[in-house]
């Protein structure tokens, strides 16, 4: 690969990648904008990547949108970059049946984590080697800290409250020093949002997707009935002794740390502890039923050397997105798996999320969650 500069940025439609593209070229660099289109609107967004944007037009809103493509494509045309979309539809057909398969097992799924790995910086990284490009670049918050003879780590966000180095974890290690995350430099989103609008760009207050793409309206209920409706097949919601409390309506459409939704009237909070597909139950108990020790971590992807088989080793674990850090011990198995153990128990670690692994601001790796201890 040639030291051109030349970047492929991942350009949403929203403030952020659209702020990192404006510093890339301030910096200097060769940009190249791509909008992928994915997900429920995949369609749509090629129409609007294709076709005048028209004012009058309806459009839906929300990640790969057809209103992200026409805003992609304003500020590609705003800096005078190249700009293309780039059909991974089908491939993304691949993330809605991972989707759909975790919930068929009991377990939550991460699309978000899937969809980095395998198509923004899996099939973006082999479209930047037919551009011939050095970097790829996105609006995710995260830093790619550059030491001495190329080694690279991934770390945290300047903007912990923002920071997405969770959901990156999935990236090669030897794909790190091709990444660049400009907003990841920036402490506060404010800023970012402050730097749009100097720069006279439009989405400068976009509101944040919140929203699962695939999933029609947020509840990704509809889609199970839509791809795999005998898994929405009702039984037993039993309490920790296996009393019967009430019905569910599929193991599928709960998730371990639930609150609402139960439809039993307990006389106190409750919440879903265990599902099991096997006998089709959801199990139902206090907060204090919610704890766990520790956990074991599958299919494992390491940033940085892996310790020692069988050693413990110091770390701070993260169990969600939206968890912080728990401090706590990795010990690598013969298996390759990853035992882990919080110094205090935490809440509602649930099998098919991710349990990523720090070591102060830097990502050490991460697996996917196969049961709690």
């Amino acid at each position: 690969m040639s030291r051109n500069g030349k970047v492929i940025v991942a350009m949403s439609g929203g403030v952020d990648s659209s702020v990192a593209a404006c510093l890339l070229q301030q910096q200097g660099y060769e940009c190249i904008g791509v909008f992928m289109r994915v997900g429920a609107h995949a369609s749509e967004a090629e129409e609007a990547c294709t076709l005048p944007a028209d004012p009058a037009r309806k459009l839906k809103h929300g990640c790969c949108s057809a209103a992200d493509a026409i805003d992609a494509r304003a500020i590609a045309g705003k800096l005078d970059v190249p700009f293309y979309a780039l059909n991974f539809e089908r491939e993304f057909d691949g993330i809605i049946d991972y989707f759909v398969d975790e919930y068929s097992r009991a377990r939550t799924p991460n699309p978000c984590i899937m969809c980095n790995s395998r198509i923004k910086f899996g099939r973006l990284l082999q479209y930047a080697d037919m551009m011939d490009a050095e970097f790829v670049a996105t609006g995710h918050y995260a830093r790619v800290l550059r030491g001495s003879g190329g080694d690279c780590r991934l770390a945290r966000s300047l903007n912990l409250d923002k920071d997405q180095s969770y959901v990156l974890f999935g990236i090669g290690r030897e794909h790190l020093p091709r990444f660049l995350f400009p907003v990841g430099e920036i402490a506060d989103k404010a800023e970012v949002r402050a730097i749009a609008s100097e720069l006279g760009l439009r989405v400068h207050d976009k509101p944040d997707s919140q929203e699962i793409c695939f999933v029609p309206e947020n509840d990704y209920r509809l889609l199970l009935t839509e791809r795999r409706p005998e898994l929405l097949r009702p039984g037993s919601v039993v309490d920790e002794d296996g009393k019967v409390l009430g019905q569910h309506e599929g193991v599928a459409a709960y998730t371990i740390g639930q609150r609402r939704g139960l439809g039993i009237a307990a006389g106190k909070p409750i919440y879903v502890t265990r599902l099991n597909v096997l006998n089709n139950t959801v199990t139902v108990g206090s907060k204090a039923d919610l704890l766990s020790s520790g956990l074991v971590a599958e299919s494992v992807n390491w940033l940085r050397d892996p310790p020692a088989a069988e050693t413990w080793q110091p770390a701070q674990i993260k169990i969600r997105y939206t968890h912080t850090p728990a401090a706590g011990e990795i010990l690598l198995r013969p298996d390759g798996a990853v035992e882990a153990r919080f110094d205090e128990q935490q809440t509602a670690v649930t099998p098919g999320q991710a349990a990523v692994f720090y070591e102060g601001d830097v990502v050490l790796g991460g697996g996917w969650i196969g049961n709690a201890e």
